[in-house]
Order: C-alpha cells, then sequence, then structure tokens
C-alpha cells in the first residue's frame, strides 16, 4: 500500500469519529435535536436546560470518551511493541489493576492521607498513575527472566490478582460510603468526568501521546528485536523506561478519573494492523488514537439506548473479548 493510499484512510476515520461524537451529544435519556445543537454552540436562542445538558454533561462526557479510547488504545500499542506479545494490554497485564489500587488506597484511607490528596482531582490521577507504573515495573522486571510469552501473561494476571486482593482487604476496614464510592467506580463511568476534571485530564493525556509518538522510531526498532535495536543506536533501557512512563500516564490517568475500561488496549491496536496493513507506529499511534476513540463514543452511545444507563466497562468488553477470542485462533 502507498503512502498516499494509507493517509487516506485517516480521512474516513476523521468523519466517523466527528460524526460519531456529534450523536453521542444528541442521544441520552433526554434527546437533543442537531439543530438545537447547532444553536447552542454558535450562541442563538436555545432552550436553557438543553443549554445545561449539553454544556455540563453531554461535552464532558463526549471528550472523555475520545481521551479514554485515545490512551487505552495507545497504552496497549505500546505494551504489544514492549512484549512482542498480541495479547498484551493495560488490562489483562495487570496495570488497570495497579491504577485502581492506587485509587483505592486513596478512597479508602482518606483519614490518614492529607486532605489536598483528596479533595484535588491530581492526588486521584496520580494514585492511579503511580499504581500503574509500579505493576507495569514488576512484569518488565519478571519479562527479563521469562521468554515465554504466555507464562508473562499469566504473571501479568497475577500480579493484577494481587492488587484485587489488597482492594479486598482495604475494604473489609473501610467505612460504607468509601466502598460504595469504590464499588461504583469500577463499574467504569464516563459521567463522572466534570469539566473541572477535563482541565487536569488533557494535558496530562497529552503529555503521554505525545511521548508515545516521539517513542515512535524507537518501537518500530524494538518490533525487529533487541539485537537489531541495539545495532541502530537504539538504547533499550531508556527506551522501556519511557514506554513505561508513557503507558502508565495513558492508562493510570484515564483509569482514575472513569474506571478500569477492559479490552479496548487489546483490541484496537489489531483493528489499525488490519486496516492500514502496516507495522509502522508513525501511521498506527495516530489510527489507533482514531479508532479507539470511535469504540468507545460506540459504547457509550450503546450505554445510553436502555432506560437504565449501563456500565461502559460491561458494553466494551462486549467487543473486545471477541477480537481477543479471534487472534488466539487465528495463531493458534
Amino acid at each position: 500500500m502507498t503512502s498516499k493510499k494509507t493517509y487516506r484512510l485517516f480521512i474516513p476515520l476523521l468523519i466517523g469519529t466527528a460524526c460519531l461524537f456529534l450523536l453521542d451529544l444528541v442521544i441520552g435519556s433526554i434527546r437533543i435535536p442537531f439543530s438545537e445543537i447547532i444553536n447552542i454552540f454558535t450562541g442563538n436562542n436555545a432552550d436553557t436546560i438543553h443549554t445545561e445538558i449539553l454544556l455540563n454533561f453531554r461535552v464532558p462526557k463526549a471528550i472523555s470518551a475520545i481521551l479514554a479510547g485515545a490512551s487505552l488504545s495507545v497504552a496497549g500499542l505500546l505494551m504489544q511493541t514492549l512484549f512482542r506479545n498480541p495479547l498484551a494490554d493495560p488490562y489483562i497485564l495487570g496495570v488497570s489493576s495497579g491504577a485502581s489500587l492506587g485509587v483505592a488506597i486513596t478512597m479508602m484511607s482518606a483519614s490518614l492521607l492529607p486532605a489536598f490528596w483528596i479533595n484535588s482531582g491530581w492526588g486521584i490521577i496520580a494514585s492511579a498513575i503511580i499504581g500503574a507504573a509500579l505493576v507495569l515495573l514488576l512484569v518488565i522486571g519478571v519479562s527479563y527472566k521469562l521468554q515465554n510469552a504466555v507464562s508473562l501473561l499469566i504473571v501479568g494476571i497475577m500480579f493484577g490478582t494481587i492488587a484485587s486482593s489488597i482492594v479486598s482487604i482495604l475494604q473489609n476496614f473501610s467505612n460504607p460510603d468509601a466502598i460504595k464510592l469504590y464499588v461504583l467506580w469500577t463499574f467504569g463511568s464516563l459521567s463522572a468526568v466534570s469539566r473541572e476534571n477535563l482541565q487536569i485530564l488533557i494535558p496530562i493525556i497529552s503529555v503521554g501521546l505525545l511521548l508515545a509518538f516521539y517513542l515512535h522510531k524507537k518501537s518500530d526498532g524494538l518490533l525487529l528485536g533487541e539485537n537489531y535495536a541495539k545495532g541502530l543506536g537504539i538504547n533499550i533501557r531508556s527506551t522501556r523506561i519511557l514506554m513505561v512512563l508513557a503507558t502508565g500516564i495513558l492508562a493510570g490517568s484515564i483509569t482514575a478519573f472513569t474506571g478500569p475500561i477492559a479490552f479496548v488496549g487489546v483490541a484496537v491496536p489489531h483493528i489499525a494492523r488490519g486496516i492500514f496493513k502496516t507495522s509502522v507506529h508513525k501511521i498506527l499511534i495516530p489510527a489507533s488514537v482514531l479508532i479507539g476513540a470511535s469504540l468507545i463514543l460506540i459504547c457509550d452511545i450503546i450505554t445510553q439506548i436502555p432506560t437504565y444507563t449501563l456500565p461502559i466497562n460491561t458494553v466494551s468488553a462486549l467487543f473486545g473479548a471477541p477480537v481477543i477470542i479471534w487472534i488466539i485462533l487465528r495463531r493458534r
């Protein structure tokens, strides 16, 4: 496939993402006509209630869907490259569990932590990033000892299990209100992200995505093997650390605000490779951003169809789990 044809594929992806974004603004318990949305954005006479719902609820939720899809997809792509494993992603390798542990410690140990850490959005997001990065560092440390990819996945799952066990212990010693808040958080929700949260989330996700794109040439080298990468002058250790940092920022920060969202990170990179027929990260990173954003927007639209809003984590699993089964059957 020529370079020009490759870049042309981004046009329908951009249009599709934009259309899904607008559709996500229209659909909900209260349907807002598209013409009313145009009036609100252009400053013309519009219904006050519709304006309040759109600007304070649906726009932040739709932007959160884009950020969640983009960050988890790129994090999954980086991990599949780092481990050279098609099933690696933040959820399966326990990174999301580490982020959940960080958030659980913050929510359930509020009396032991400084007030500014609890009350500010930075406290929760830093806890999630630290938890995600620690688990990922442990998995990378084990990867030096294990050559078998399946064994490494099992180890990642075990780290996730340990993190979940610690959370269960914390729940036994926490008050019911803190437990209820945490359980609701684990269901995954884009609605919990406010406009104030976005002022924190957007810059951090942007830094993670820019760092991932900065590493695109080094990521291409890692796909060819460490010996070949060293021959190209790539510093393996620093590249691994930067990829861990980028993954921790992307997976940890979005998990902090939306809760754990499963299977997006493992599914989207494979969809991107299937569409663009390439393993070049300069193409795959922006492709994963658009495909991941579109996927989470679709999931969010589906959650609004029933009378009661469904957890986003449940709907995303319905899309991602069949992709994992397909990968396993294809590779046998």
